[in-house]
C-alpha cells in the first residue's frame, strides 16, 4: 500500500495529528538548521574576519596593504610651504619630547686650529653657529665577568705570640644563587626576557651561544626556578597580604598545560588564576596556578577578603563568603555583537532584535566614557539617575525577547546570559568606584596568554608555580610604571641580603615603595 493509499484511509483527526507532528518535525529542523547556520558564520568571522566589536564599521583601522589607496585624495591641494614649515615644527617637538628621558652623549666636530683661516683674506675665522643632527644608538646585549674578591686579614703579632690569631674578612654582599655564575643582572635579563618579553630559554640559549657564552637552557630554568621560589616569592606573598585587605578585586582565569603533573595526562589542561585590584591605591597583579578551575581555589586565594569581586559569570566564584560579585558588561555586550555578526549578511544591517540589545549596552559604555574622570561620589549619582532607567527599560526588554527565542540561537543565548547575571550585572550601581566591566583583568591576562603561545606549556608544577610568581612582580612592577629589568635586578640585590622575616623590610622593597632607586623606575 503506497502513502496515498495510507492517506485515504486516515481519518481527519488522524490526517490533522500527522500534520501537527510534521510542523513541529520541520519547525525543530529548521531551528537545527538557523542554529548551524549562525554557528559557521559565528566560525567564519572568528577565522577570517576581524576580531574588533565595534558598532560602527567605518572606525575600525584601515588595512596596511590598501593604506595608501584609501588614504589617497587626487583632489586635495598641495600643502603650502607655510603648512610644511609649521608640521616640521610640531615634529621636531614631539621628537624632543621623545628622547628627553634618554641619555645624551655629544660629538663635536671643530675646524683644526691651523684650518681657522678666511680663503679669502687670510683672516681668523670664528664660530658663527652649529648644525645639530641626532641619532639614536643601540648598544647590544653585553656580557662580562666581575670577579668578587673579598680580602682577609690577621694581625702579624697575634701569628707569632698568640695561641689563636683574629682572622677578619671584608664585607661583601650575599649572592642570589651561591656557587653559581648567575648574578643579580643575569636573572633579572634571563626572567624578563621570558616572561616580559616572551622570549623561551631555549632563544636565549640561542642568544648566549651568539655572544660566545655556553649557557644551556637547563642552567638557565635553574635559575629562573632560584629566583623565583625562594626570593620573588617572599614579594609576592606580601603582595599577597596587601590584595587581600583591599575591597575592591577583580579576577578571570585561563588554560595552562603542565606536562609533568603527578598522576595526571600530560595532555590535561591546568589553569592560571589571576586576581588584581581595581582602580583605587597601587596596582597589585597577582597569578595563581592550579590543576582545576575549581570554586575552592578562589576560596583559598580570597580568604580573609570581604568586598566587591569584579568576574566574568563564571559560577566557581559563586561560593565566596562576604563577597558581592560584579558582572562584565562587556561579555554581556559581546554576546549579542556574536548575535548580529550570526545573522545572515542582508538581516545584518536591519533594526533586528539583537542590534537592539546591543545599543542598550552601548548607552550604558557611552554614560561610563562621560564619568570617566568624575569622583566615585559624583559617578554613583550619575548612574542613579541616568544608568539605572536604561537597565530598567533593558530588563524588560529582555523579559519580553526571552519566550520569543530558541535559547541555544546565539541571540538567545545573549538573554539568557543578561538574564541569568542580572544581579551581577547591575551591582556597579551599589559603589562608584565599581567599574562597567572585567577588562582590567582582562588586559592583566592577556600578557600571559602571549606569552603562552611562545613557549606553549611549562614542564612541571615547580616552574608552573614559578612562572606564576614572575609573573606576578613583573606585571605589578609594569602596572607601577616601574622596569621589571630594573626592578627584578634591584630585588636580587637587596633580598639575599634582608632578614626575610621583616615584613617592614619587604615593604621597602614594594612596588610603590617611596625607597626604591630611581633607576627602577621607567624613564629614569
Amino acid at each position: 500500500m503506497n502513502i496515498n493509499q495510507n492517506i485515504e484511509t486516515m481519518s481527519i483527526e488522524e490526517l490533522q495529528k500527522r500534520c501537527v507532528q510534521l510542523e513541529r518535525e520541520n519547525a525543530e529542523l529548521t531551528a537545527k538548521l538557523n542554529w548551524l547556520m549562525e554557528q559557521l558564520r559565528l566560525n567564519k568571522r572568528r577565522q577570517f574576519g576581524v576580531s574588533s566589536e565595534r558598532t560602527a564599521p567605518e572606525q575600525q583601522q584601515l588595512s596596511f596593504f590598501n593604506e595608501a589607496e584609501a588614504e589617497a585624495k587626487p583632489d586635495l591641494a598641495e600643502p603650502t610651504m607655510e603648512m610644511i614649515t609649521y608640521k616640521r615644527r610640531k615634529q621636531r617637538g614631539h621628537r624632543e619630547a621623545v628622547l628627553e628621558d634618554l641619555p645624551v652623549e655629544t660629538v663635536e666636530y671643530r675646524l683644526p686650529a691651523e684650518e681657522q683661516i678666511c680663503s679669502c683674506c687670510g683672516g681668523p675665522l670664528h664660530e658663527m653657529s652649529t648644525e645639530v643632527r641626532q641619532e639614536l644608538q643601540i648598544i647590544p646585549a653585553q656580557v662580562k665577568v666581575v670577579r668578587h674578591i673579598r680580602y682577609v686579614y690577621a694581625c702579624r703579632r697575634c701569628e707569632r705570640e698568640e695561641i689563636n690569631t683574629p682572622i677578619v674578612t671584608a664585607p661583601a654582599p650575599s649572592p642570589v644563587f651561591p656557587g653559581s655564575l648567575a648574578s643579580p643582572s643575569a636573572m633579572a635579563y634571563i626572567m624578563n626576557q621570558k616572561y616580559g618579553e616572551g622570549l623561551p630559554l631555549y632563544r636565549q640559549e640561542q642568544q648566549f651561544a651568539a655572544l660566545g657564552i655556553e649557557l644551556s637552557r637547563q642552567t638557565l630554568a635553574n635559575w629562573v626556578l632560584r629566583g623565583a621560589n625562594n626570593w620573588l616569592s617572599l614579594i609576592c606573598d606580601r603582595l599577597h597580604e596587601h590584595l587581600r585587605q583591599r575591597d575592591i578585586l577583580h579576577a578571570d582565569e585561563t588554560t595552562l598545560q603542565v606536562l609533568r603533573e603527578p598522576g595526571r595526562a600530560a595532555e590535561t589542561q591546568s589553569y592560571l588564576w589571576l586576581y588584581r585590584t581595581g582602580r583605587d591605591g597601587p596596582p597589585i597583579v597577582l597569578y595563581d596556578y592550579q590543576t582545576t578551575r575549581a570554586s575552592k581555589h578562589p576560596r583559598r586565594f580570597l580568604a580573609g577578603f570581604k568586598g566587591y569581586l569584579h568576574v566574568d559569570g563564571y559560577a566557581g566564584y559563586n561560593e565566596l563568603p562576604d563577597v558581592t560579585l560584579v558582572g562584565c558588561w562587556a561579555h554581556a555586550r559581546r554576546k549579542f555583537d556574536e548575535a548580529l555578526k550570526a545573522l545572515p549578511d542582508p538581516k545584518r544591517a536591519a533594526a533586528v532584535a539583537a542590534r537592539e540589545g546591543l545599543e542598550f549596552c552601548n548607552q550604558l559604555f557611552a554614560i561610563e566614557r562621560e564619568l570617566k574622570e568624575a569622583t566615585p561620589e559624583e559617578r554613583y549619582h550619575t548612574r542613579l539617575v541616568r544608568s539605572r532607567p536604561v537597565l530598567d527599560a533593558f530588563l524588560a526588554w529582555l523579559k519580553h525577547h526571552k519566550p520569543q527565542v530558541l535559547p541555544k540561537s546565539a541571540f538567545g543565548q545573549a538573554i539568557n546570559y543578561c538574564l541569568k547575571q542580572w544581579d551581577k550585572l547591575t551591582a556597579f550601581l551599589q559603589d562608584g568606584r565599581l567599574e562597567l566591566d572585567n577588562n582590567r583583568s582582562e588586559r592583566s591576562i592577556k600578557p600571559f596568554v602571549i606569552g603562552r603561545k611562545n613557549w606553549l606549556f611549562a614542564n612541571t608544577p615547580r616552574g608552573a608555580r614559578a612562572s606564576a610568581i614572575t609573573y606576578s612582580i613583573i606585571e605589578t612592577a609594569k602596572e607601577n610604571g616601574l622596569s621589571p629589568f630594573h626592578y627584578l635586578k634591584y630585588l636580587f640585590e637587596k633580598l639575599p641580603n634582608l632578614d626575610i622575616r621583616d615584613r617592614n623590610a619587604l615593604d621597602e622593597l614594594l612596588p610603590w615603595s617611596d625607597s626604591l632607586p630611581p633607576a627602577c623606575r621607567v624613564g629614569k
